[in-house]
């Protein structure tokens, strides 16, 4: 089988297409034939050796793919050979034609959701779920700011915050990107590259204020974050690439809270919860991700480039 692999940590070309021999599947495990793959920045992050929990080396990146049960392990039940699944972490990794899961770790992949769209659920929508629901636990009738909305996590967070009826103002940082957030749902939109755009969200809510701020560049937005909150608002942060000063006086005067997310520490069964939810919005047509790009696995380095650009626009996909 076809995978890639990074022997040691650094920049995206330390990433190599090797052949490695076939996948043995044990009790409780899935095999599954590999039809796409999602890129993630936490990828980029674990790939240059930056990242709180490193695999031991050489490791095949991804924990995101979609594709179909090639071979079930003794005792599963929850799926069959044939099935088209999801993945939400990987026991092998995704950059491959085939990858190995636990049981708990494949999901059922609607028919109206496409392969190369199935390869962009798991990190950015579990991690946007956790981030309205279990985090801020926004509520009908709350406006929320998606800071970043053209992005994986931010398609995922406009298309979540209105199914649980939230006024929605999305940020973008080109013209291309502002329109498609608006075309998934957004009731406003801003383009956070504008000095303004502060001044412009102050006026849309009457300056009130935003009740919920997911956030992913807190280095660079968290400060003014502060700002921009209601009474009781919460900022989630979900993105950060790097240290920022804040004055805690604006949280101070707003009782705002600032709330931090990394999807690896949500235990299994809120995962398992919130994936039920997922699976829902899914299968209604009422959640769908973006793709942007789509890479061949021989161009992974490409893609881990691509994917910490600016202006990011839709979800990042590999094929095998």
């Amino acid at each position: 089988m076809k995978s890639i692999r990074v022997h040691e940590p650094g920049a995206p070309e330390v990433m190599h297409l090797e052949e490695i021999p076939p996948l043995t599947l044990t009790s409780g495990q899935i095999l599954v034939r590999v039809h796409a793959i999602g890129v993630n920045p936490v990828d980029t992050y674990i790939r240059a050796g930056k990242y709180a929990r490193m695999p031991a080396m050489p490791y095949t990146p991804g924990t995101d793919a979609s594709g179909v049960v090639a071979a079930i392990g003794e005792g599963v039940t929850r799926c069959k050979v044939g099935d088209r699944i999801y993945t939400a972490g990987t026991l092998t990794g995704a950059y491959a034609d085939h990858t190995l899961c636990n049981e708990s770790q494949v999901h059922p992949l609607p028919d109206r959701v496409t392969f190369e769209e199935g390869g962009g659920i798991n990190i950015p929508y579990a991690t946007a779920c956790l981030a309205l629901t279990r985090k801020a636990h926004a509520a009908p009738g709350e406006t929320a700011l998606i800071h970043g909305a053209s992005g994986g996590v931010g398609i995922a967070a406009v298309q979540i915050a209105r199914a649980l009826g939230l006024r929605v103002i999305g940020t973008a940082g080109s013209e291309r990107g502002l329109a498609m957030v608006k075309s998934q749902g957004a009731h406003e939109v801003l383009d956070h590259r504008t000095s303004d755009y502060p001044e412009r969200l102050m006026k849309l809510t009457d300056g009130r204020g935003v009740d919920v701020i997911i956030e992913m560049l807190a280095n660079v937005n968290l400060a003014r974050d502060l700002t921009l909150l209601a009474k009781n608002g919460r900022v989630v942060i979900v993105g950060s690439r790097g240290p920022i000063e804040i004055n805690p006086r604006d949280a101070m005067a707003r009782d705002a809270s600032i709330m931090g997310l990394m999807l690896f520490n949500a235990p299994e069964k809120e995962l398992a919860s919130i994936h039920e939810i997922l699976a829902a919005g899914l299968k209604k047509g009422e959640l769908r991700p973006v793709v942007g790009r789509t890479f061949q696995l021989t161009e992974a380095s490409k893609a881990h480039h691509a994917v910490m650009e600016p202006g990011a626009y839709g979800k990042i996909v590999l094929l095998p």
